[in-house]
């Protein structure tokens, strides 16, 4: 355990924020000037729950576009990826290795899939909860698993789209190699 995130002697290339509200700005300002690339913010309470918390996303938006990192949620149930044992999550099932890249919007749609998953020993190549969408968004992980060596399908559950746009044209990429279910 260390006092700070300046105080972990060697790089971090993914950090997982599990905290009140309140605080996540500051521990993502924190990750950024350690030069974290990735965070991955399971905890809820920002815009979707009360006018601070869209200023708490706005002070958000701010640091990762200030150190160039990249993040998943908030309100997120946060990334799996079996084949190398990343549980990047606060979900209680393990998911088996398989070729299905699983995108949920919703984190209880999510954990209910990996229930699922584990009775009826279907696996994934990656599970990714994206909770509120702050940086991430299902274009940018439509392009990633189009591209991913690992993935053969890849499932979204899709409550919203911001921009349609992008995420048409990394669906119509995708859709050439990999069939899409939404």
């Amino acid at each position: 355990a260390y006092p700070s995130v300046s105080k972990i002697p060697s790089e971090i290339d993914l950090a997982v924020v599990a905290t009140p509200a309140h605080t996540v700005p500051q521990i993502v300002e924190e990750f950024g000037k350690a030069g974290v690339a990735g965070v991955v913010i399971i905890s809820a309470g920002l815009k979707e729950s009360c006018d601070a918390g869209a200023g708490l996303e706005e002070q958000l938006l701010e640091h990762q576009k200030k150190y160039g990192m990249r993040i998943i949620g908030p309100n997120s149930l946060g990334v799996i990826r079996p084949k190398i044992n990343l549980y990047a999550t606060f979900a209680d099932k393990q998911a088996q290795p398989g070729k299905i890249a699983f995108i949920s919007q919703s984190a209880a749609l999510c954990a209910s899939a990996l229930d699922w998953a584990s009775e009826a020993q279907v696996g994934f190549s990656a599970v990714v909860s994206t909770g509120s969408i702050l940086d991430v968004d299902l274009g940018d992980l439509l392009d990633y698993f189009g591209i991913d060596a690992q993935t053969r399908s890849i499932v979204l559950y899709v409550e919203s789209i911001k921009d349609g746009r992008k995420f048409i044209s990394a669906a119509r990429c995708s859709a050439r190699t990999k069939p899409i279910m939404l």
